[in-house]
């Protein structure tokens, strides 16, 4: 073969070559363009909240203060997406952001529905007036709502509730097994401790020794009991002894 022959036959395989390759390329771009456009269109159907809307919303745990309407109102605008395209963690918030939700939990169910399991705040105490404990000493805020059973009343500087809720179920306790009621105890910010019994009588624990003030207390009450006054406080910020307040006194001195 002469060498004419031989680079004729070399330029008839790079033609060849030359058109497969275009060949490839254009399918590969086809191939490409062909999926990218399913993915657009896949992607659309699952945002398109027509095509696959969110039909039900089942909601479990125990609920005694937080209502269907008030899930509804913080739950219109999301459910106006799709199943796929809803955010489970903004739903979660947006429940939690409910006054008595103290944690939601929320899970996608084939195939539209969305499960909700809530847990609701647990009021333990009235916290500085107008604000709630829960049964981990937690400040929150909600509305009063019916079913509520008398509370204590606890008071003191915000980042001490924990304290003070312990402080009142140690005390509590000492007291209800001796036949009296904590109604509220208070935290002064000099961290002095004041009690109040449901029989009216307030009680001075100072700043130390508080569950050995409330057991002399409990010792000293049945002779004060026997005078023929009511008592209304009793002082117990000495190492020994204590002092009473008689509610006539209180009176005279008005």
């Amino acid at each position: 073969m002469s060498w004419r022959e031989k680079g004729q036959r070399v330029r008839v395989l790079l033609s060849q070559a030359d058109w497969y390759l275009c060949f490839g390329v254009v399918f590969l771009l086809c191939v490409l363009i062909g999926l990218s456009m399913a993915v657009m269109k896949l992607n659309a159907v699952l945002n398109d909240a027509d095509a696959l809307p969110i039909e039900a919303v089942a909601i479990k745990g125990e609920r005694l203060y937080t209502d269907d309407k008030e899930i509804q109102i913080a739950l219109q605008d999301l459910m106006q997406r799709s199943f796929f395209s809803a955010d489970v963690t903004q739903v979660q918030e947006a429940l939690e952001a409910l006054p008595w939700v103290y944690k939601a939990s929320v899970r996608r169910e084939w195939p539209a529905k969305l499960k909700v399991y809530l847990v609701e705040q647990k009021p333990v105490a009235h916290w500085n007036g107008d604000a709630w404990l829960n049964i981990y000493g937690e400040v929150f805020d909600a509305p009063v709502k019916e079913g509520i059973s008398n509370l204590p009343l606890l008071t003191g500087p915000e980042e001490q509730s924990k304290s003070v809720l312990t402080t009142y179920q140690q005390l509590g306790e000492l007291l209800r097994i001796n036949g009296f009621n904590l109604q509220s105890l208070s935290l002064s910010p000099r961290h002095a401790w004041h009690a109040e019994l449901n029989n009216g009588i307030k009680l001075e624990l100072g700043r130390e020794d508080k569950m050995a003030r409330i057991q002399r207390f409990i010792h000293v009450y049945p002779k004060l009991a026997k005078q023929d006054k009511q008592v209304a406080i009793v002082d117990l910020r000495y190492d020994t002894g204590l002092a009473v307040g008689w509610d006539d006194a209180q009176k005279e001195s008005r």
